[in-house]
């Protein structure tokens, strides 16, 4: 029997599941994927897209830029920010494509199994959960600090707990109460970057009570780029801009999340192609343009960069706040922050469960962890999930500073794995579309500049990756945690795929045996519904229409 024949005679045999307990042909999209029969579908268009637009932008954004600009000055922040946007979002342009076609929970996972090989599903799948389940302790932990900016008078375990609970309990309602949640947060994440924008834009052009323009005059003093390490010339300025991308990866972690959702999503073929587009626009506004006020209104030798609070103290918005004498601001970013931290959390425990779900369905987890309660929930993987928040009581021995650039670090390293794994899948994917004989224009959604955007992402993160601890084989600057949460994902990727090819012997997928024709059939015989055309104000809105 051929790969596709196999794989095909699980999911696409023209009949539901034996636990099931009923047959027939395939109907629509709900009896072709069996984990959307168990999941519900409560993700709706405006949800899918302001979750692309702002959902995991958290602490990333607004709190370790201000490091990135310490590290690198205004041009190398900005430049590396910016490269790693346009990187990214090849990957986000790759993920919608395969999901568009084949819109499985777990996402990449799932497309690994069919479009690569089941060991590389295994491996990225559970590299995955790791991530999340780093990723969470590091929100939760920005959380707790961030409220010690109001009072020290409770322990940081308290809110640890709180905040734990907080996400828990999110993501063990409906999913719909998730999207309904991240929808909110989104718009107040929006709300405040474009306010702090304008905010920026004003102190820069003179219009603080008591200040003079300042332009672009911390660009000339105390320069573009930072001598990194003291290294003098245009070397130790290189060196500077590159320390920046683990900085910007962190920032953009989890964005590929727009699909991790996939079967719970109402007409992803149309909703996800749809977010990734804006992808463009979450890129140039969000981050871009909001560092490039940032490099106008701090200057990178600027004490306050480096204060170690990890509150609001220390993000760069708020230290141009305080300089130009505006008291407010800092209790408004500190609390969006919060919310912002909350609301990375959430998504991190979305992509983190649905993933092993996912895994779980293709054999790659125990089956108990496909149990879902009455509102679709996988309440097993995300209690799992759920029990890693615990690390973030590690900061009540440390300094949470140093606790939360570990968890950023690893994070890092997790998110450019999956970056280049998401990538490498898709090239595959293109690769097979050309050797079948398959068009383009076949497809339900053909991504954009492909695949020359996912050969940049593959051999850009490739090389982020590899690069990503340098500063550790600099002459006596060696730090075992930075070498260790720098690479430490390189030999766990690498084991997981041949601990896992070497023990169940699987084979990778070839070019022909690849199922893409059998998928593009099983979209034009199940079409979604026609899109509701738009009236009234609603014609104007640009967020999530």
């Amino acid at each position: 029997m051929s790969f596709n024949d196999e794989k095909d005679k699980n999911i696409y045999d023209g009949k539901l599941d034996a636990e099931s307990g009923s047959t027939g042909p395939i109907g629509d999209d709900e009896q072709v994927f069996e984990e959307e029969r168990e999941l519900k579908r409560g993700l709706q268009q405006r949800h899918i897209q302001m979750i692309a637009l702002a959902g995991t932008i958290g602490t990333g954004l607004f709190l370790s830029s201000g490091r990135a600009l310490a590290a690198a000055g205004p041009v190398g922040a900005l430049l590396g920010y910016l490269f790693t946007g346009i990187l990214v979002s090849g990957v986000v342009l790759s993920i919608a494509e395969l999901s568009s076609l084949v819109p499985l929970t777990g996402s990449y996972v799932r497309h690994a199994e069919y479009f690569f090989d089941p060991a590389l599903s295994f491996a990225i799948g559970w590299n995955t959960v790791y991530s999340c389940c780093v990723s969470i302790p590091a929100e939760v932990t920005a959380a707790a600090v961030l409220i010690s900016f109001w009072t020290t008078s409770v322990s940081n375990g308290v809110w640890i707990t709180i905040m734990g609970l907080l996400i828990i309990g999110t993501n063990m309602c409906f999913i719909r109460v998730y999207g309904e949640l991240e929808f909110s947060f989104s718009m107040l994440k929006i709300m405040l970057i474009v306010g702090l924008i304008i905010m920026g834009l004003c102190i820069d052009l003179g219009g603080a009570p008591g200040q003079s323009r300042l332009g672009f005059q911390y660009w000339r003093n105390p320069g573009p780029f930072v001598q990194f390490l003291g290294i003098e010339g245009s070397l130790g300025g290189f060196l500077g801009f590159w320390t920046t991308f683990s900085n910007a990866a962190y920032a953009y972690s989890g964005i590929e999340s727009i699909a991790a959702a996939a079967a719970e999503t109402k007409s992803p073929r149309r909703n996800i192609p749809k977010a990734a587009k804006r992808i463009f626009i979450r890129v140039l506004l969000f981050y871009v343009i909001s560092i490039l006020i940032v490099t106008m209104i701090v200057p990178s030798n600027s004490p306050f960069l480096l204060n170690g609070s990890g509150n609001a103290s220390e993000s760069p918005f708020v230290i141009a706040a305080n300089l130009a004498g505006i008291k407010v601001v800092p209790h408004i970013v500190n609390a969006v922050v919060l919310t912002s931290a909350w609301s990375s959390g959430n998504s991190s425990m979305l992509g983190g469960s649905r993933t092993l779900y996912g895994l779980a369905r293709e054999g790659h987890a125990p089956k108990f962890l496909l149990r879902t309660n009455r509102y679709g929930i996988p309440y097993i993987c995300v209690s799992f999930v759920s029990v890693f928040i615990a690390l973030g009581y590690m900061t009540l021995q440390d300094s949470a500073s140093i606790v939360f650039g570990w968890f950023q670090d690893l994070v890092s390293a997790a998110a450019l794995v999956t970056w280049i794994t998401i990538c490498l899948i898709y090239l595959r994917f293109y690769y097979a579309c050309k050797r079948q004989g398959i068009s383009r224009s076949e497809l339900p959604w053909a991504a954009p500049f492909q695949p020359f955007a996912a050969w940049l992402g593959f051999l850009g993160f490739g090389l982020l990756l590899l690069t990503g601890g340098f500063s550790v084989f600099i002459h006596n600057e060696w730090d075992t945690e930075t070498f260790f949460s720098s690479y430490f994902n390189i030999p766990l990727i690498f084991l997981l795929f041949f601990g896992y090819k070497f023990t169940k012997k699987t084979k990778m997928v070839t070019l022909d045996e690849m199922p893409i024709r059998h998928y593009i059939e099983i979209a034009n015989q199940n079409p979604e519904p026609e899109e509701i055309p738009l009236k009234g104000w609603r014609k104007i809105n640009i967020l999530w229409t």
